[in-house]
């Protein structure tokens, strides 16, 4: 009893920091799915059981960013369709592919995003540009988001989120507050897809990840509202600790490998 209390304590914190950090600016589970692997859950059980509390705080923070007026229905819709069919390919070549040479390319771009990210002018991230595209660029750049990051996700992950803002603000040239919204919606479809599809093979520990759901609420609630109070003056700072983390990360799967 005292262990799964300690359990319990572990996730619930870790999923609240990680849901802050992914309704802000993605990524947060670079947090919560080491948190459910830290006490000892298998890997499949792991993802199954970090995907119902993703999927709990994602739902709040686009909902709460829906009411704030800061997602792009269409373009959202579009690159959430197309995220579902990437998703489903990435998975298939997962089990073809070696995710080693992904690693090694991740760690080459994240540092050109992140100066990229740096060195964006002070009011870059808040015009919202989009409009200035034609209505037919926007969706085949919509499409191809979804496309691209969904087949990321299926295929390797970490970051889905982050990438996805990045993509949103500098290819459809959205402000960083929509482009997170849009990325939650993306991110939503993609976690419902998947959390369903553990919870069917029975990879989710339910114990854990309703207590972890709670709080990953409780995070996303409280981060996306800072974004939406403070748009970039949050968002781009967190989008650099995001890039960070998932560079981290990766360099240390690299140097030591599962």
């Amino acid at each position: 009893m005292d262990d799964l209390l300690l359990q319990i304590i572990v996730v619930c914190t870790c999923t609240f920091l990680g849901g802050f950090v992914d309704s802000i600016s993605g990524g947060g589970g670079l947090i919560t799915l080491p948190a459910y692997l830290a006490i000892g859950l298998s890997p499949h059980l792991a993802m199954g059981t970090n995907k119902l509390s993703s999927t709990a705080g994602t739902l709040v923070a686009t909902l709460r960013y829906l009411r704030g007026g800061k997602i792009h229905l269409r373009t959202a819709g579009i690159a959430g369709a197309m995220a579902l069919v990437g998703a489903a390919l990435g998975a298939r070549l997962n089990m073809v592919l070696n995710e080693e040479y992904l690693r090694y390319l991740l760690l080459g771009v994240l540092p050109v995003i992140a100066f990229i990210t740096l060195k964006k002018k002070k009011n870059r991230g808040e015009a919202d540009e989009h409009a200035f595209l034609k209505p037919s660029l926007l969706t085949v750049l919509s499409l191809g988001i979804g496309f691209v990051i969904g087949t990321y996700d299926g295929f390797f992950g970490p970051g889905t989120g982050t990438f996805l803002i990045f993509l949103f603000t500098g290819l459809t040239r959205f402000d960083s507050t929509t482009a997170s919204g849009n990325a939650k919606v993306v991110n939503l479809m993609s976690n419902i897809s998947s959390l369903l599809t553990f919870a069917l093979a029975g990879k989710v520990m339910f114990v854990l990840g309703l207590p972890g759901a709670v709080f990953g609420i409780l995070g996303n609630y409280i981060g996306s509202g800072l974004a939406l109070r403070y748009n970039t003056k949050v968002i781009r700072p967190m989008l650099i600790v995001s890039l960070i983390l998932l560079f981290c990360k990766v360099a240390y799967d690299i140097v030591l490998p599962a």
